[in-house]
């Protein structure tokens, strides 16, 4: 009886939802495109916000945000102006790998640039750890969230996000490694250029993960419909 009970309870959970495989056309036209849309947005700004907040807050930037740093203090480029420069040449490298950038690819390699900039404007910087610290704690949580939300949108992923899965899908190595070659080499180039690293960085690495993990689930957006992909979109997503 007790296991017939059990049987049925979770029979009416529902089930988890999942991230679609899709390509760039068909993600458009999976359904719920305004609602996608608008997340998408919300959930890049959310990441600019942050970034300007750690930037504020003085104690260390995440890896890629290190490089980018370094590189506005080597050209005279605001911040969000070396995201977006920087995400040229990145997307141009996913070319060989045979990946294809969805409205959500080319969102982030804009958006986000343009909300660190006018966050940076309004934000003032942060002195003494009493102060640096939880504005740096913050701005963690609002990059998981912000990060959840873009990749619940289920528009593409970020340049650099596509960078690392299409690495992993063509070589064969480990998605875990190829991350952190990436990373390991950006960091370190972003710290000979002068980028901020600190404490704050090792955070970023240590908890980002687990944090889009916990918002993720909530932020996916359910599609309506799931298609079998055609040959163009196959083509698309380099299968």
């Amino acid at each position: 009886m007790l296991g017939c009970m059990s049987t049925t309870v979770a029979a009416a959970r529902p089930a988890p939802r999942q991230l679609a495989n899709l390509s760039p056309l068909a993600q458009l036209r999976a359904g719920r495109l305004t609602r996608r849309l608008v997340q998408l947005f919300v959930g890049l700004s959310m990441y600019g916000l942050a970034m300007a907040m750690m930037v504020r807050a003085g104690v260390g930037l995440d890896p890629w945000d290190v490089f980018h740093y370094g590189v506005s203090l080597h050209t005279g480029w605001s911040l969000g102006v070396a995201v977006i420069v920087v995400s040229i040449p990145v997307l141009l490298l996913w070319a060989p790998l045979r990946q294809w950038p969805g409205l959500g690819t080319i969102a982030n390699a804009v958006w986000i640039g343009v909300a660190t900039d006018i966050s940076l404007r309004v934000l003032p910087e942060a002195h003494g750890l009493s102060h640096q610290v939880p504005l740096f704690a913050a701005a963690l949580v609002i990059n998981g969230l912000g990060g959840a939300l873009y990749i619940g949108s289920q528009l593409g992923p970020g340049p650099r996000d596509g960078l690392m899965t299409g690495l992993h899908r063509r070589t064969g190595v480990s998605l875990r490694l190829v991350r952190t070659g990436i990373e390991l080499t950006v960091l370190v180039i972003g710290w000979l250029l002068g980028g901020i690293v600190g404490i704050g960085t090792l955070a970023y690495a240590l908890l980002i993960g687990p944090l889009v993990q916990f918002f993720l689930p909530a932020c996916i957006v359910e599609l309506p419909e799931r298609h079998t992909p055609t040959e163009v979109e196959l083509a698309e997503r380099g299968d």
